[in-house]
């Protein structure tokens, strides 16, 4: 393959990135400005509404004696955050295929302000719409019938015919169901065309509902942290890190893959864009020690699918589901995080198994190795000194909060600034980290001290979100504001402080610089977001309809009749239907349709049944099966994506990354039935044994799926492994077969 055409590859999967996530029409002048400034303001007014400062400003107006007010309410904020991303997908999405990219039809700028206008409805009518709550007058029903329609296509254009299928489906339910025989479980009598459009446009209950709310508050934040982190250079630093660390080991950049599209999840809410922005690189990195394309594209699909199972982002799932269980963020990702990282261990265990099998080597490295003792030593060192900063950083803070309250936010503030300007002292006695050619020969792996210590600042955002998330308690989009404002001045100032500290001369163009990278952030956060909020928006309507009709009730009956009352047949049932509901949805659009749906089934058929099951393991359950359509063929779409870039079958990719996922789909089933996987009410002592059980369970679980242990397995050392793995992470089971065995023979005897 030439050069120019593996050029043109590349640019080609950008684009499938760029038309999937931000939007794949690129206009000029006058129109290109516009669609930048107006993907800048929505992240300004996102910083704006999440922060603090509403709140100071108020204060400060009300001293002076006026009655501004400067603080946006949650509704109005969603109204604001629907007209952005409607009017953005019009301009920024074609219609179809062949629809103009370098300029916007007359139609499509009329959808665009129209789009706007009706998603900023409740801001335009408030005083009248809280008037007539709950009746509608002709122009809201005009309005919400046109707000719907104008939704549905802006996520046709923008997400596809999945969701907007199934929107639609939900719809027209609503207004038919009313038709049906009373006698049938499905009907219902709550169609009329006012009650529909009140529920949905005029109300909190359907699209501006709570998914609209938490895409609002929460979500923007993230995507936006993750935009401008990756535009600093870390998402190249982690990959970076994982190769220098993990590429000479047996299969090493198939495991440094899995470590960095894992990294790289932990903040994505996007599979596909995760995919394409690490696979680029390890991808090629895989198959020239020897995996097949299939195999190569499958281990990246299954890395970077598992990263939004992961905490603490969970492809922007985490704060829906706060939200829909009513559990604080902290406690949430407590209980989704074993479950997770055994699934990530079991996944660099089958890169083990495949290069164990094919006989494959890692790259050369240029560090000589250290003998073992030495690295556990200097693991354990590290481990030691984060935990004594941690302790260190939290009685001095709480120090600093006794002894000088009003005066914590500044202390606080100058002593990130000294950590910061000692870090980036640091980095600078390190070269920069070149973005390289994922098609140009390794020679060697990357110097491991060099790498790692290129990026060191950019942990600070990192720890600030986390710090402020797990130890401060403060809520996701406030801590995700922090982070993100920590980001901020990283962008601006990291490289002239860089050359001021190599002592190379300062000019005006690395401020410049660094001044156009913030707005190139803020720019692409926002247009990552548009898909994500015009899913939350139609997602609103499957909940809206479900609510307003009671059709989760039905449904539990459905499936209760469908599985005759036997628990795991429901739980398959329910596994099926999520994985289809689940298929061509981004993350977030997947996660609120399979939740809505197939949550109440699970605690309604289990409770009849006697099993009482906590709602947290529910919607993980659902979660996973969702998240696994992104893998599952014919519509995978992550599997596509990687069979681009690996050049391999995509149909082939997909069943390969299915096989490797079958670890992921067993621990659902799993911690419905044994809740200490997701460390609810254990203490530390028996947390810690039920994370080295579960994993070693889950290893077992993983070589006998491989058919490869330390050598190819007989049948029979596979069918005890899988036994084994069962025994391990349902220890109860067992014993009851036994109890009730001892019981029968007494009887008998």
């Amino acid at each position: 393959m030439s050069v120019k055409s593996e050029k043109s590859d590349y640019d080609d999967l950008q684009d499938m990135v760029a038309s999937n996530d931000a939007g794949g029409r690129n206009p000029k002048g006058l129109t290109k400005n516009l669609i930048i400034v107006t993907a800048i303001l929505w992240s300004i007014f996102q910083l704006y509404y999440t922060s603090p400062f509403p709140f100071w400003l108020q204060e400060v107006i009300r001293s002076w004696g006026w009655e501004w007010n400067v603080v946006v309410d949650d509704t109005k904020a969603r109204s604001i955050h629907l007209a952005f991303a409607l009017f953005l997908a019009y301009l920024a999405f074609p219609a179809f295929a062949a629809s103009p990219k370098h300029r916007v039809p007359y139609q499509d700028w009329l959808f665009a302000i129209l789009g706007a206008f009706l998603g900023a409805y409740y801001i335009f009518f408030y005083e009248g719409l809280v008037t007539r709550f709950g009746a509608p007058n002709t122009s809201d029903i005009i309005a919400g019938c046109l707000g719907i329609i104008l939704l549905l296509e802006a996520c046709r254009r923008s997400l596809g015919l999945p969701l907007v299928i199934i929107a639609s489906v939900f719809l027209l339910y609503n207004y038919f169901g009313q038709f049906l025989p009373t006698d049938w479980i499905i009907s219902h009598r709550s169609g009329s065309l006012s009650q529909i459009i009140n529920q949905q446009w005029v109300t909190t209950e359907g699209v501006f509902g709570v998914a609209l709310g938490v895409s609002t508050k929460y979500v923007f934040l993230f995507v936006l942290f993750g935009a401008l982190l990756d535009k600093a250079g870390a998402g190249n630093y982690f990959i970076k890190t994982a190769f220098a660390y993990l590429g000479h080991l047996r299969g090493g950049p198939a495991k440094a893959a899995v470590v960095s599209s894992g990294l790289t999840g932990l903040i994505s809410g996007s599979s596909i864009a995760n995919v394409v922005t690490t696979g680029t690189f390890t991808i090629p990195m895989m198959k020239r020690v020897g995996f097949s394309a299939e195999k190569a594209g499958a281990v990246e699909v299954a890395s970077s699918v598992n990263g939004q199972i992961m905490p603490p982002v969970m492809g922007a799932a985490a704060f829906l589901m706060i939200e829909y269980v009513n559990m604080p963020y902290s406690q949430l990702i407590t209980h989704a995080a074993l479950p997770a990282l055994i699934s990530y261990i079991a996944l660099v265990y089958i890169v083990h198994l495949e290069a164990l099998k094919m006989n494959l080597k890692g790259l050369p490295r240029t560090d000589p190795p250290n003998p073992i003792l030495i690295v556990l030593l200097k693991i354990l060192t590290a481990l030691l000194v984060v935990i004594g900063l941690t302790g260190v950083v939290h009685f001095g803070l709480g120090w600093i909060k006794t002894i000088a309250p009003n005066y914590a936010f500044l202390i606080v503030c100058v002593l990130l600034t000294a950590v910061y300007l000692l870090l980036i002292r640091r980095v600078a006695k390190f070269p920069d980290l070149e973005v390289d050619d994922p098609n140009a020969p390794m020679v060697a792996l990357p110097s491991a001290k060099p790498t790692v210590n290129a990026g060191l600042h950019f942990l600070i955002p990192v720890v600030v979100l986390i710090w402020c998330l797990m130890v401060e308690m403060l809520s996701p989009g406030l801590s995700a504001f922090w982070g993100t404002m920590a980001l901020a001045v990283i962008l601006l100032t990291q490289k002239p402080l860089l050359h001021y500290f190599r002592k190379q001369p300062i000019t005006s163009s690395l401020f410049v610089e660094g001044v156009k990278t913030l707005i190139d952030g803020l720019e692409t956060g926002a247009r990552n977001m548009i898909g994500i909020g015009i899913a939350t928006a139609t997602a609103g309507i499957i909940v809206g309809v479900v609510s307003l009709t009671g059709f989760g009730v039905q449904l539990s009956g459905i499936i209760e009749v469908l599985s005759m009352g036997n628990i795991l047949l429901m739980l398959i049932l329910v596994s099926i239907f999520s994985l289809i509901l689940g298929m061509g949805l981004p993350t977030t659009a997947n996660y609120i349709v399979v939740s809505s749906l197939m949550a109440l089934v699970i605690v309604e058929v289990g409770k009849q049944n006697g099993l009482i099951v906590p709602l947290i393991a529910v919607h993980l359950f659902v979660f996973y099966f969702g998240i696994m359509a992104d893998v599952t063929p014919p519509v995978g779409l992550a599997s596509f994506a990687a069979a681009a870039v690996s050049g391999g079958n995509p149909i082939k990719t997909g069943m390969i990354a299915f096989f490797y996922s079958l670890r992921t789909a067993i621990l659902p089933f799993l911690f419905i039935f044994n809740t200490d996987l997701l460390l609810l009410d254990v203490g530390w002592v028996k947390g810690t044994l039920v994370a080295v059980v579960s994993t070693l369970a889950i290893l077992a679980f993983t070589a006998a799926t491989m058919n490869h242990f330390f050598v190819k397995n007989r049948w029979w050392e596979t069918a005890l492994l899988i036994l084994g793995a069962f025994v391990i992470f349902r220890p109860g089971f067992l014993w009851s077969m036994f109890h009730r065995l001892l019981i029968i023979l007494s009887r008998h005897l």
